[in-house]
């Protein structure tokens, strides 16, 4: 039953390979962008799904009034050590007794090194969606040339070079947009992931702070 439907998918394989390998030289750097883009995105998300998410649990008790930080810091000992909230609230619970104008210091320090680590290798997927097109053009040009090539040197009496010539620039063309498309798509989706992480992080940063400034506050009161 599904031997006609392996042979069917064996063949369009084959046919996408024939197609791939009529672009000519320039597809092997667009396939190394491709496999490039391709491996900096599933890193960028086993990152956000591994180290960058955020339990129930551990947002609803930042966002309590007066939460107990022995419940806090809990939480945050059954989190990986490379973990970017529990690195940002372990450097907040380690100053706490220190004047809150220093903890927000080091705090902002710390969230500065985990912006850069979000952001790391994002310049590459840019760096592709500039490329990938301008390495189509590149290949379109040279196929094109040898479209004319042929036709200059042998007028119209071989078709099929001269078609071939043409399907080299357009299958470059093509190539090129499409992995230019998908890196866009990447860097946009993970430009945009860490900004709403960092968002989320300054403001139950701040939370953190009113906290502080609330157990300063009662124990400024019981020292009275």
């Amino acid at each position: 039953m599904n031997i006609p439907h392996l042979e069917l998918t064996m063949e369009e394989l084959n046919q996408a390979w024939v197609m791939l390998k009529l672009g000519g030289i320039i597809i092997i750097p667009l396939a190394l962008l491709a496999v490039i883009a391709l491996a900096i995105m599933l890193e960028k998300a086993f990152v956000y799904w591994r180290y960058a998410r955020l339990s129930g649990d551990l947002l609803n008790l930042v966002e309590t009034y007066g939460f107990k930080w022995k419940d806090l810091e809990k939480i945050l000992s059954g989190l990986d050590e490379r973990h970017y909230y529990k690195r940002f609230f372990e450097v907040v619970i380690s100053n706490r007794h220190q004047p809150s104008w220093w903890t927000e210091s080091r705090a902002a320090d710390e969230a500065k090194l985990i912006e850069e680590s979000l952001a790391r290798r994002l310049w590459a997927l840019e760096t592709i969606v500039t490329a990938a097109p301008l390495l189509g053009l590149v290949g379109t040009v040279v196929g094109m040339m040898r479209a004319f090539q042929v036709i200059g040197s042998e007028g119209i009496v071989n078709p099929t070079a001269v078609t071939g010539g043409v399907a080299e620039a357009l299958i470059a063309t093509v190539v090129g947009l499409v992995i230019a498309l998908v890196a866009l798509f990447g860097f946009n989706y993970f430009s945009r992931l860490q900004s709403v992480t960092m968002d989320e992080m300054e403001r139950l940063g701040t939370r953190l702070i009113d906290n502080i400034r609330l157990d300063q506050q009662e124990n400024s009161h019981e020292t009275a």
